[in-house]
């Protein structure tokens, strides 16, 4: 058996309990020796080196199994991200292999209660000068924060915008470990509270000017991606067990399968599932050509993909009945994951938003191509 398949094995068996009492610290550990955590990272790194195809299918199979063991995958790929493509290089040799190899637990502490993706609102403050900075705010739904062992905050300071890495275990950061939320219970969400906490200005990863939006942004890109598969992940499993239910499930010497309106649902989902799976592979390809579109394609599939999460899980519970509802039921944990998935980056819309006006820029450019072609 594989380093994978038996932390696959290991979460299938403590997902249920892990959604009452958070994942144990330990299943970290364990990604890392299934080479799980960082694994598009370079390997000087400690990491895989893995392509954006690798790297989606990893997370879709973490995604089939357990949703806050993709989120681990995700988080701890977030920060690895942004320091490996922003940080200079004494901070990738010092945090990108405790980051792949599973010593530190990372967190992004970017959401505060006026502020979510609109950076302008960020009230959370950077002060001092020289070799040591003080931080104080207070951060909102940080995933892994109540085991973080260092998160990337974003801040301002006097003379800008700030992101920089803060360790967790000082005097003046504050964990209020989140419990009963909707979904992702065992991701170990926090809200954290910064109480003029120290921090060396050799952590800081985006510097006043250099562009806070570009670090956040590369984090985002990546969870956004990672996302994605994670629920193309969710989708087949609820679609995969509802099928096997209707297959064997007899009511009244009838096979659940035949009636019409479960068949419908089951083509519904898997039609939601093969394009949702489509869109991640045309997303991954992008990336690892680093085509253009390659941002646009990746929130297409996470939009996709959280959509078809979303309504398989909803039909797989309606279809399994009350097996679907009982405790340790993947598909009514999968449903309310799926819902926080959808919830993840704000409202739908706010993707729909940005593909539409892809589409009327695609639609421009291509007008504009057919007129210089026809003047000729």
């Amino acid at each position: 058996m594989s380093d994978l398949e038996a932390l696959l094995r290991r979460a299938a068996a403590g997902a249920s309990e892990w959604d009452s009492t958070g994942m144990p610290r330990e299943m970290v550990a364990a990604a890392a020796e299934a080479g799980m955590l960082g694994m598009d990272r370079p390997a000087r790194y400690g990491g895989r080196g893995a392509d954006a195809l690798e790297t989606g299918r990893a997370a879709a199979e973490l995604g089939a199994v357990c949703t806050s063991l993709r989120s681990l995958f995700t988080v701890q790929g977030m920060v690895a991200a942004a320091i490996d493509r922003w940080g200079t290089t004494e901070q990738r040799a010092r945090w990108l292999p405790a980051l792949t190899g599973g010593e530190l637990v990372g967190g992004l502490a970017a959401t505060e209660a006026v502020a979510g993706s609109n950076l302008s609102g960020i009230a959370t403050r950077f002060t001092g000068s020289g070799p040591e900075l003080r931080v104080s705010g207070r951060k909102r739904w940080v995933t892994f924060g109540a085991l973080a062992d260092v998160v990337l905050v974003a801040g301002r300071s006097d003379d800008g915008p700030v992101a920089a890495l803060v360790e967790t275990d000082q005097p003046g950061v504050h964990l209020e470990p989140v419990t009963d939320q909707l979904g992702m219970r065992g991701a170990r969400i926090a809200h954290l509270t910064f109480d003029a906490a120290r921090m060396p200005a050799e952590n800081i990863i985006a510097r006043p000017g250099f562009g806070l939006s570009h670090v956040l942004a590369t984090a985002l890109d990546h969870g956004r991606y990672t996302i994605a598969w994670g629920c193309t992940g969710m989708a087949r499993a609820c679609l995969t067990d509802a099928a096997a239910h209707a297959h064997d499930r007899i009511q009244s010497d009838v096979r659940l399968a035949d009636h019409q309106s479960v068949r419908a649902m089951l083509g519904r989902s898997w039609v939601d599932v093969a394009a949702a799976e489509a869109l991640c592979v045309r997303a991954a390809s992008d990336r690892d050509e680093r085509e253009p579109t390659a941002q646009i394609t990746t929130i297409a599939a996470k939009y996709a993909a959280a959509a078809a999460a979303s309504a398989a899980s909803e039909r797989a519970v309606q279809i399994l009945g009350a097996a679907g509802c009982a405790p340790g039921n993947r598909a009514g944990r999968f449903y309310r994951d799926a819902k926080i998935m959808q919830i993840i980056e704000g409202a739908r819309e706010v993707a729909e938003q940005d593909l539409g006006e892809f589409v009327l820029r695609s639609a421009g450019a291509s007008r504009a191509a057919s007129a210089v072609a026809a003047g000729r």
